[in-house]
């Protein structure tokens, strides 16, 4: 299901929030692959005493990714966490304003984190990162790289819903 605005919205947050979209429900297939490879693993560990250390890395090494991409979908969708104790009390204006400030303090915010990451990827990169575990998965770094690359949908998205807000109080403010 595609956000109601998303296929109307033009220009530069259409194709911001397309992509979200896009990105979103293709991640969103993860969480089956992590349901089924879950299962197996409980099945093998408790049937037939068999158990796998990189199976089991594998889970939260596919949960990542599905939680880091699912951020950006959650907010084009409007499936964020939202305190409406107060907010649903607000006026139009408002709201609107409390929007724009969200977006541009979750801009902030994952800016830093992408900035903060960055030299944390490049360190397992440089290290060869990989599991402690005999067995385990090797290349952690990859799996450590999709945090910036998280953050950075979560910035594009932000700015789609800065963008929208904005406009939202132009057309208010006629």
């Amino acid at each position: 299901m595609q956000h109601p605005e998303a296929a109307a919205a033009p220009g530069v947050r259409g194709g911001i929030e397309r992509f979200i979209d896009l990105t979103g429900r293709a991640t969103s297939w993860l969480s089956l692959v992590i349901v089924l490879l879950m299962a197996v693993n409980v099945v093998l560990r408790y049937l037939f005493s068999y158990g796998s250390v990189w199976a089991q890395e594998l889970e939260w090494h596919l949960l990542a990714p599905l939680i880091l991409f699912g951020m950006s979908y959650a907010l084009l969708h409007g499936e964020h966490v939202r305190v409406d104790v107060l907010y649903a009390n607000f006026s139009e204006r408002n709201k609107l304003r409390v929007d724009l400030f969200s977006a541009l303090l979750c801009i902030v915010i994952s800016l830093i984190i992408i900035w903060l990451s960055i030299s944390y990827v490049q360190q397992a990169y440089v290290i060869d990162e990989k599991s402690s575990d005999p067995g385990g998965l090797t290349h952690r770094w990859l799996l450590k790289s999709l945090i910036p690359i998280g953050f950075v949908f979560l910035v594009l998205q932000s700015v789609a819903v800065a963008i929208g807000t904005i406009d939202k109080l132009k057309n208010i403010a006629k």
